[in-house]
């Protein structure tokens, strides 16, 4: 009886991993990305950034999976108090739930959505690149929408546009002020689903 039951268990356990792997559950993404800022930075002006993410995925069903990243953006700034002529870079992880699902059955397009957290960081660079000013670490948010197109059976591509936000608090010499960086981004992604 224990033989029967030990048999039964590792063949259930070797049609789940068998059938886990072989419906492509994990991805690689890279999205290169164009960031457009929804207000200032205090009196600092941020302009139209770029950056990247790379993230790893994980379909633990057939519509829904988890999602964890790090990315780099950055932006040149101006200033209307002084000669402020530099760079904010925003670094740090993303994470979080996406929903995807084809249009049709046959489609080889599917919609996504995608919502989570992000931990990240401002910098606050000079133009010789030496970073004067870090916020320190903390909790955001990002959202977002786009459209993915299946090609070659295992590789996609997906453009998509997002909201990120993040406040901190930063010093600049003796006055302590909250920043927020909000910005909507445009980027499309290609990823290799294994």
């Amino acid at each position: 009886m224990k033989c029967s039951r030990f048999n039964l268990v590792s063949v259930l356990f070797l049609v789940i991993t068998t059938n886990a792997f072989s419906q492509n559950d994990w991805a690689v993404e890279f999205r290169p990305n164009l960031d457009f800022p929804t207000k200032d930075i205090g009196e600092i002006e941020p302009k139209t950034g770029f950056g990247f993410e790379v993230a790893v995925s994980y379909s633990f069903t057939e519509h829904l999976g988890a999602y964890v990243g790090w990315g780099y953006n950055t932006f040149k700034t101006t200033s209307n108090l002084t000669e402020f002529d530099n760079d904010v870079d925003m670094t740090g992880y993303s994470f979080g739930l996406q929903f995807f699902h084809p249009f049709s059955d046959e489609s080889k397009f599917s919609y996504v959505i995608r919502a989570g957290g992000i931990y990240n960081h401002l910098e606050f660079e000079d133009k010789d690149g030496n970073i004067f000013e870090d916020t320190g670490h903390g909790l955001g948010y990002e959202f977002g929408v786009g459209i993915d197109y299946t090609f070659l059976e295992t590789w996609h591509v997906r453009p998509q546009i997002g909201y990120r936000a993040l406040s901190r608090d930063i010093e600049f010499g003796d006055i302590k002020s909250d920043v927020d960086l909000n910005y909507i981004s445009f980027g499309v992604g290609i990823l290799k689903t294994f």
